[in-house]
């Protein structure tokens, strides 16, 4: 009995060793991948949707200010205004970034946005007094380093969704994904809209 216990005691050590040389060659070969690269998507996320309520936030005072010098411009008003009443009525759900339905209606309501503020701003060219007005530069300064934010953002989440989904879809981070975090989905990404990929037509 005592020699069995003097073994274990002696062995104890060997164990620890034994244990934690595990736990550090488990880690190196990507056990942490998955939550580390999910939490760096959903921070990527949460930044893309503080940069589109930006810009939902300055389109009342825009149109407020064009309605002022360009009243005439009623159907373009309607159109910018309707656009954003659209996203702000998405109710926007927790999984979106797994759910690609809601996910293709919230990118399809962003840029129908982002195309009745594109003509807006067209419009605007037409009215030299509007372009020189104080509080509309402001506002034009503000929109446009919003939409540049915006574009940064769906930038690193994409990247971001790019590295977490190709961990889920290649090993080890398949096997690691089915034994340990079965929970994990792959993500959606942005696309580009249609109307965008037509080259524009030139005409003299």
């Amino acid at each position: 009995m005592l020699r069995s216990l003097a073994r274990l005691v002696t062995s104890a050590p060997m164990v620890l060793v034994l244990l934690f040389g595990t736990i550090v060659s488990l880690s190196g070969c990507g056990i942490n991948n998955i939550p580390t690269y999910d939490e760096a998507a959903k921070a990527a996320w949460s930044q893309v949707e503080n940069q589109y309520q930006r810009r939902a936030d300055l389109i009342p005072n825009l149109v407020e200010t064009v309605k002022g010098y360009a009243k005439q411009e009623k159907s373009v008003l309607v159109e910018v205004v309707e656009a954003r009443a659209k996203v702000a009525q998405m109710q926007v759900p927790k999984d979106i970034v797994n759910n690609p339905q809601a996910f293709k209606q919230f990118q399809q309501n962003q840029d129908a946005l982002s195309g009745a503020l594109s003509r807006l701003l067209v419009v605007v060219e037409k009215y030299p007094d509007l372009k020189s007005n104080q509080n509309f530069l402001a506002l034009q300064s503000q929109l446009e380093g919003t939409e540049n934010r915006i574009s940064v953002a769906r930038r690193d989440y994409i990247e971001a969704v790019k590295v977490y989904n190709t961990e889920l879809r290649t090993i080890p981070g398949r096997w690691w994904a089915a034994l340990l975090y079965s929970d994990a989905k792959v993500k959606e990404t942005f696309s580009v809209p249609a109307e965008a990929k037509e080259t524009p037509k030139v005409k003299f």
